[in-house]
């Protein structure tokens, strides 16, 4: 019996919103001369269920491509300077892995970028597989991610456990969707929920797992 698990990155594995922050209103002081907003405002608007981040970030209908042109460069260098693991974050990794449970990431950000901020931490070789929404037609809450990532491990239903965790309502529905069990995390850019199970703390999760 497999026992895998997926986690979302921004809010679940790794503190990223002072960053996103820092790009986010540098693209709005040059291209729309806007003032800045709030990490909680950004870190919110990420995890609203239906949201336009174009219109919550930058008061566009759409991204528009100077802004793209902007941002991307611009964040691939601002997204290892704060950014980093939660607390217990690195602890529960390492004892899921000595355990032999098959870790992977699936994450509505672009996967380079994933990619840059995983290994930056020191924890991009614990996971089998690092999925962004590039990769795939449709993101979270759709279970297309999820999907990929189960048949790259020829995931039984019948046989293995499969977990998503994860900090917001998109990350649930798409385990849902998937027919996967699902873990809200509250440590991160939420701090409440009435999903259940909701833990506290990244250990709790072991509990929650059986290793």
């Amino acid at each position: 019996m497999q026992k895998i698990v997926i986690f979302d990155m921004d809010g679940t594995l790794i503190d990223s919103k002072k960053d996103i922050t820092i790009s986010v209103n540098y693209v709005r002081k040059i291209n729309h001369n806007l003032p800045p907003l709030s990490e909680d405002f950004v870190a919110n608007a990420i995890n609203l269920y239906e949201r336009n981040l174009p219109y919550l970030f930058y008061k566009t209908k759409t991204y528009e491509q100077k802004d793209r042109e902007l941002f991307e460069p611009h964040y691939a260098k601002q997204c290892t300077k704060n950014t980093k693991l939660y607390d217990g974050v690195l602890e529960l990794l390492t004892t899921l892995k000595l355990n032999g449970v098959k870790l992977s990431v699936a994450t509505n950000a672009p996967t380079k970028f994933a990619n840059i901020m995983l290994k930056h931490l020191k924890v991009d070789s614990m996971f089998d597989n690092i999925i962004g929404a590039d990769l795939v037609k449709h993101s979270k809450p759709d279970k297309e991610m999820i999907v990929k990532i189960l048949n790259s491990y020829n995931f039984n239903a019948e046989m293995d456990k499969a977990f998503m965790v994860g900090d917001n309502q998109k990350d649930m529905q798409s385990a849902i969707n998937a027919n996967i069990f699902a873990i809200f995390a509250l440590w991160g850019f939420t701090k409440e929920s009435n999903f259940k199970p909701s833990v506290k703390r990244p250990l709790d999760i072991l509990e929650i797992i059986d290793v």
